[in-house]
C-alpha cells in the first residue's frame, strides 16, 4: 500500500480539488503542486480564497486501490477529482464518479511514454457523464494512415513495444488492408540486444536478406527510450541502410528525444509528435489571459519546461481550468457548500452540487501551456495538433530537423509528404570507386607516365552511362591486395568489400557477383549481367599424320585384310592345282602361286587380273571374294572422304558433370573467390550438397587448396594456355579470354543454369543503390545493356569458343597434310621398285659372266635335247602333237650362251615350204635346266635326225587339261626339211620363248 501525501487541511477552504496519480509519475504530482502555488498567488482568479489540495497514489494496474482512495478524498471532502492513471484504474474511478456525481477529470497517462491507445468505453455512457477526458482522444491511426498514404508505401513493418496496446491500431491495420498495403508486425522485447542476437542466430542468410529489405520501410509505436535503444542495435548490426526510412510516431517526444534519435538512426528518420501552438511573441508566452505561468515552464529554453511531459502540461492546465471555474461559481453566489461524502457506506447519496459544478467546468475554458483547454458536449478535449518532422537521407549525423507538415481533426494534413530517395540529378557528387582488373570487366586502357591511369572495359561502360544520366563524376582505384574480398577468421573483410566495410569507398566495381555473403555486410545494386561457372581447357592440337589415308580402318582391320588377300589367293592356287584350268592356246600366264596372289590382290584393288580362272569352284571362290572387296572398299572410300573432310579428334571434357568424373586433368579457381566459396559451399554444406560439387571440392582442396588453385585470374588462364590445367572461373571472363586469344587454342565449357549476377557493390545504407538499380534496369530496357555488351562479345568471333578442336569455322581444301602418306606409299613402292630391279640387273649380268674354263666341267645331255627336238616332228596317230612347256629345260641365260644351238633352232622354225610354222619358246616359268650347256658342245649341236621324225602321220596335240586331242588336219604329208638361212634373230629378244603350232 502507497504512502498518502495529505496536504495542507483547511476545512473552512472553500475549494478543495483531490487528484490521484500514478506512483511512478511523481513528476505529475510536481507540477501539481507547482500550478496550486502560482494560483495561490494569483489574486486575479481566487482573490483572498486558497486552494488546498490531498493527493493519492496508487498502482495503475490496481482499480480497487484507486476507488478506495478516491472514497478517502470524498470522506475528506473535494469539489473535483484530477486523475493522472491509465486506462483500467481510469474506468473504476470513472463509475465512482458518475455514482457520486463528482466531477472528475481524466489524463490519460501511457507507461513508460509509450504512444497511447484508446481506452474502451465504459457501459454507461451517457451525456451526463462525470468524466471529462483532458486529453484528447487518440487520433494515431489517422494521423498515421495519412503519412503512409502521402508516402505511398505499399510495404512496410510495424514495431512496437512490449507497453504498447496492439489494439490501439486495429482501425489502422483494417486501412492499410482496404488499400492493398502489405504491413507486417513485430513486436520488440524489453532486452532488444538479446532479440537482435537471436534474429542471427536462428535465420538463415536469405530470410536476413529478405529481412533486412522489409526493414527498409518501418513504423514505430515506441516510446522514445525504447526507439532510441531499438534503432541503435539495428544500425549497430547492420539490419538497415542509408537509404531506409522510419516513421517514429509518438506524442511524447521531447525536443531532446528527436535530436538523439536523429543521432543515432541513418537513412531517413519521420517523427509524429503532439504540439502546442505558442504566441509568436516570446514576452506573450508566460501570459495566459489573467494569469502569469511560472517561468521554468513556459519558457522553451528552460531545462524544466524541455523535461515536461504531455500528462504535465494537462496537469496544470486543469489546475488553471478548476481555478477559474470555483471563481465563477464564486460570483454567481449559487455554491453548494461540500458535504461529507461516504461511498462506502450503504444507501450514502450523491453530492448535491455536483451536477452544476461539472456544468460550470464543461462550459469553462482556459488558454495554458496546451493551449486551449476546453470540453465539447462528450465531455473530451477537442484542441489537438500533430507536427510532423523529418530529415533528408545522407550519412551526416548532424543533418538538420526540418518541419514537414502539420495535422488536426478539424483540417486533416497541412504540407506535402514526398519519399523521394534520392534525385536523379548528382551533379557535384563524386564517388570513389575501388575496382578489381578483370578482363573484359575492367581493363587498364592506358597509363601514361604522371597522370591517373585510365580505365576500360564492359562494367566501366556501366559505370559510365550511370554518370552521364545522373551528373556524378568518379575517381577510381585499384584494390590494394587484388582480391574480390572473403571474410577473415578476426570477422574482417578483406579486398574490394573491405574497402568499402572500412568507407574507404563508395562504390565498388568489377567482376562482381552478388553473394549473401557479401549482401550481409554491404549493399548490391539490381544485376546488370548474369553469372555462372565455367570451364576453361586448350584445345587439341591438330597433329600431322602422314598415314591419315589410313585412318579410315582400325590396324586390326588392316591386318585382317591383309591376311584374308594371303588366305583367298593361297586357296585360289590350291583349287586351281587340285583341278588345273584349260589354258586357250597361246596363252602366256600361268596357275602358280605367285601369280595366284597377284591375281587377288589386283582384284581387290579394282584393277583387274592376269590369270583366266575356268573352273567351277574357283570362279565361286573369286566372285564371293569380289563382292568381299566391293563392300571393303566402297567403306573405304566413304570413310576416307569424312576423315579428309572433317577433323574427328573429340575432347571428353564438354560439361562441369564430366570436368568433375575425371581425375586426370587437374583443375582449379582463384583462392578466396566467389567461385572457391560457391563449390566449397555446395560441396559440404549438407543442406546443399551436390555430387558434382562435391567430386569438384575434392579436386580444387587437394593439399588445401595450394596445388590447383591461384591468386588471380590472369595465373590460371596462363596455365590453361602453356600446361595441362582446366580453370574454372566466371564463364563471361574465360568467354572474353577465349574470344581474343590469338591462336583461338582456348574453348570453354559453361553452365547455362544462371543462379547469381554481376552487380554494383556499395557501402551498407547507401542512398544511391535504389536510383542505381532503377537506371540500371532502365538500359536493360531499352538495350541499351545489350548493345555494352556486344561490345566486348561480339556474335561474329573468329575463334569457336565451343569446340574442342583447332579447327576453323569455315571450310577449306585439303592440304598437303592429308595426302602425305599416299604419296609416302608411292615414293616407298618407287624406290622399292628401282631396289628390286637394281638387284635383278646385277644378277643376271652375274650369272651371265659366269663361263667355264673347262668344257668338261659342262655337261650336256645331247642325247636327250636330240631327242626332244626331233619329237617335234615324230609321227603319231593324231595329226598334230604338242609337247609340254617342260620338253625342253633351257633357261634364256642358256640360250643366250648357245650361239649355235639358237642357229639350229632358227632353222627348224620356220617351215617355209609348208603351212606350219614351229617356233620354240621358254616360258618364265620354266626351270633351270640340270644340265647346262655349254658354248663349245652347242657349237656341235646338229639336228640332222630330226627330218627322220618328221616323216609319219599327222601331229597329236597336247589338250588345255593335260591330254591329246585331234588336230583339225586330218591328214598331213610328210614335210622334207630344207634348211634355210635363219635371219639375224635372237631368242633374247623373243617376248614368248614358246612353240606354237
Amino acid at each position: 500500500m502507497p504512502s498518502r501525501a495529505h496536504l495542507s487541511e483547511d476545512s473552512a477552504a472553500p475549494f478543495k480539488p483531490g487528484a490521484i496519480f500514478d506512483e511512478s509519475a511523481k513528476k505529475d504530482d510536481e507540477v501539481f503542486r507547482m500550478a496550486v502555488a502560482d494560483l495561490n498567488l494569483n489574486n486575479e482568479i481566487l482573490e483572498t480564497e486558497k486552494i488546498t489540495v490531498s493527493v493519492e497514489f496508487v498502482d495503475a494496474n490496481n482499480p480497487f486501490q484507486a476507488v478506495q482512495e478516491a472514497c478517502e478524498l470524498m470522506n475528506r471532502g473535494i469539489l473535483a477529482l484530477v486523475s493522472s492513471i491509465g486506462c483500467m484504474s481510469a474506468g473504476s474511478l470513472q463509475s465512482l464518479a458518475d455514482a457520486m456525481h463528482i466531477p472528475h477529470l481524466f489524463i490519460q497517462r501511457a507507461p513508460a511514454g509509450t504512444p497511447r491507445s484508446s481506452c474502451p468505453p465504459t457501459s454507461r455512457a451517457h451525456l451526463d457523464d462525470y468524466t471529462l477526458f483532458v486529453r484528447p482522444p487518440v487520433y494515431l491511426n489517422d494521423v498515421i494512415f495519412q503519412v503512409v498514404m502521402e508516402y505511398t508505401w505499399q510495404k512496410f513493418i510495424i514495431f512496437y513495444d512490449t507497453d504498447y496496446d496492439i489494439r490501439g491500431i486495429e482501425n489502422f491495420l483494417d486501412q492499410t488492408s482496404q488499400q492493398g498495403m502489405d504491413v507486417s508486425l513485430q513486436k520488440v522485447e524489453s532486452n532488444i540486444n538479446m532479440m537482435i542476437t537471436g534474429m542471427f542466430r536462428t535465420m538463415r542468410v536469405e530470410e536476413l536478406h529478405r529481412y533486412r529489405d522489409t526493414l527498409r520501410r518501418a513504423v514505430l509505436f515506441m516510446s522514445p527510450a525504447t526507439a532510441k535503444a531499438f534503432i541503435t542495435e539495428v544500425v549497430e548490426t547492420n539490419l538497415v541502410a542509408f537509404d531506409c526510412h522510419w516513421i517514429i510516431i509518438n506524442e511524447e517526444i521531447s525536443d531532446m528525444d528527436v535530436q538523439e534519435l536523429v543521432m543515432k538512426s541513418i537513412g531517413r528518420l519521420t517523427l509524429v509528435r503532439q504540439t502546442f501552438p505558442f504566441p509568436q511573441n516570446n514576452s506573450q508566452r508566460c501570459v495566459r489571459s489573467n494569469h502569469r505561468i511560472n517561468t521554468s515552464l513556459c519558457d522553451p529554453k528552460d531545462p524544466k519546461a524541455q523535461m515536461l511531459e504531455i500528462t504535465n502540461r494537462y496537469i496544470y492546465d486543469t489546475v488553471l481550468l478548476l481555478a477559474n471555474t470555483f471563481h465563477r461559481k464564486l460570483e454567481d453566489r449559487k455554491w453548494h457548500s461540500m458535504a461529507s461524502l461516504s461511498c462506502i457506506r450503504k444507501g450514502s447519496k450523491p453530492w448535491q452540487g455536483g451536477k452544476s459544478m461539472l456544468d460550470t467546468v464543461k462550459k469553462g475554458g482556459v488558454s495554458g501551456l496546451t493551449s486551449l483547454l476546453e470540453f465539447n458536449d462528450n465531455g473530451s478535449n477537442p484542441n489537438i495538433h500533430f507536427e510532423i518532422l523529418g530529415t533528408n537521407y545522407g550519412e551526416d549525423r548532424g543533418r538538420g530537423v526540418s518541419r514537414l507538415a502539420t495535422w488536426d481533426p478539424i483540417h486533416g494534413l497541412n504540407g506535402t509528404l514526398t519519399d523521394r530517395k534520392l534525385e536523379n540529378n548528382m551533379r557535384g557528387v563524386v564517388l570513389r570507386v575501388v575496382t578489381v582488373l578483370e578482363e573484359p570487366f575492367v581493363m587498364v586502357s592506358e597509363n601514361v607516365l604522371g597522370k591517373p591511369k585510365k580505365y576500360q572495359g564492359f562494367s566501366i561502360d556501366v559505370l559510365d552511362a550511370l554518370a552521364n544520366y545522373l551528373g556524378f563524376k568518379y575517381e577510381i582505384y585499384v584494390t590494394p591486395d587484388h582480391k574480390y574480398g572473403s571474410q577473415q577468421g578476426d570477422g574482417s573483410w578483406n579486398g574490394l568489400i573491405g574497402e568499402l566495410v572500412s568507407k574507404r569507398a563508395d562504390v565498388g566495381l568489377s567482376a562482381l557477383t552478388i553473394t549473401p555473403e557479401r549482401e550481409s555486410v554491404v549493399d548490391f545494386t539490381t544485376r546488370y549481367m548474369d553469372y555462372s561457372v565455367g570451364v576453361l581447357l586448350r584445345k587439341a592440337e591438330r597433329t600431322v599424320d602422314m598415314f591419315a589415308c589410313l585412318a579410315p580402318f582400325d590396324l586390326s582391320l588392316w591386318a585382317c585384310i591383309a591376311g584374308t588377300v594371303l588366305l583367298v589367293g593361297t586357296l585360289v592356287y590350291l583349287l586351281n592345282w587340285l583341278n588345273p584350268p584349260r589354258l586357250p592356246m597361246g596363252s602366256v600366264s600361268s596357275t602358280t602361286l605367285y601369280n595366284s596372289m597377284w591375281f587377288v590382290y589386283g582384284s581387290f584393288v579394282q584393277q583387274g587380273g592376269e590369270v583366266p580362272y575356268t573352273t567351277l569352284a574357283t570362279r565361286m571362290m573369286m566372285g564371293v571374294w569380289w563382292l568381299f572387296a566391293l563392300i571393303v572398299i566402297s567403306s573405304y572410300t566413304a570413310n576416307l572422304a569424312a576423315f579428309l573432310t572433317i577433323s574427328r579428334i573429340e575432347n571428353s571434357i564438354q560439361s562441369l558433370q564430366d570436368l568433375a568424373k575425371q581425375t586426370d586433368l587437374p583443375y582449379g579457381t582463384v583462392l578466396d573467390s566467389s567461385v572457391y566459396d560457391q563449390v566449397r559451399s555446395k560441396g559440404m554444406n549438407p543442406f546443399e550438397r551436390d555430387p558434382m560439387y562435391s567430386q569438384m571440392w575434392r579436386m580444387i582442396n587437394r593439399t588445401g587448396g595450394a596445388e590447383n588453385n591461384v591468386e588471380e585470374s590472369k595465373e590460371g588462364i596462363r596455365k590453361v594456355k602453356y600446361g595441362r590445367f582446366a580453370f574454372v572461373w566466371d564463364a563471361a571472363v574465360l568467354e572474353y579470354v577465349a574470344i581474343n586469344d590469338e591462336d583461338c587454342s582456348l574453348y570453354t565449357v559453361t553452365n547455362n543454369v544462371a543462379d547469381r549476377g554481376y552487380g554494383i557493390a556499395m557501402q551498407h545504407g547507401s542512398p544511391y543503390r535504389d536510383i542505381f538499380s532503377q537506371r540500371i534496369l532502365e538500359l536493360q530496357q531499352n538495350g541499351d545493356m545489350d548493345i555494352l555488351k556486344l561490345k566486348w562479345w561480339p556474335r561474329d568471333s573468329p575463334c569457336d569458343l565451343y569446340s574442342p578442336v583447332g579447327t576453323r569455322k569455315s571450310a577449306s581444301a585439303l592440304d598437303m597434310h592429308s595426302f602425305a602418306g599416299v604419296f609416302f606409299v608411292l615414293a616407298a613402292g618407287v624406290v622399292l621398285s628401282c631396289l628390286i630391279a637394281t638387284v635383278e640387273t646385277w644378277w643376271t649380268r652375274r650369272k651371265g659372266s659366269r663361263v667355264p674354263s673347262k668344257e668338261d666341267d659342262k655337261e650336256i645331255d645331247l642325247e636327250h635335247l636330240h631327242h626332244r627336238v626331233n619329237s617335234l616332228c615324230t609321227d603319231d596317230e593324231s595329226p598334230h602333237k604338242q609337247f609340254s612347256t617342260s620338253s625342253i629345260d633351257l633357261t634364256p641365260l642358256d640360250m643366250d650362251s648357245l650361239p649355235a644351238a639358237r642357229q639350229a633352232l632358227e632353222q627348224i622354225s620356220d617351215f617355209r615350204n609348208t603351212h606350219i610354222t614351229t617356233t620354240t619358246f621358254i616360258p618364265e616359268q620354266i626351270q633351270t635346266l640340270s644340265r647346262s650347256l655349254s658354248a663349245k658342245a652347242a657349237a656341235g649341236f646338229a639336228f640332222g635326225a630330226v627330218q627322220d621324225h618328221r616323216t609319219g602321220g599327222p601331229f597329236r596335240q597336247r589338250a588345255p587339261n593335260g591330254g591329246f586331242f585331234r588336230s583339225p588336219v586330218k591328214t598331213m604329208s610328210s614335210i622334207p626339211y630344207q634348211p634355210t638361212p635363219a635371219p639375224n634373230f635372237s631368242y633374247g629378244n623373243d617376248p614368248d620363248r614358246g612353240t606354237s603350232i
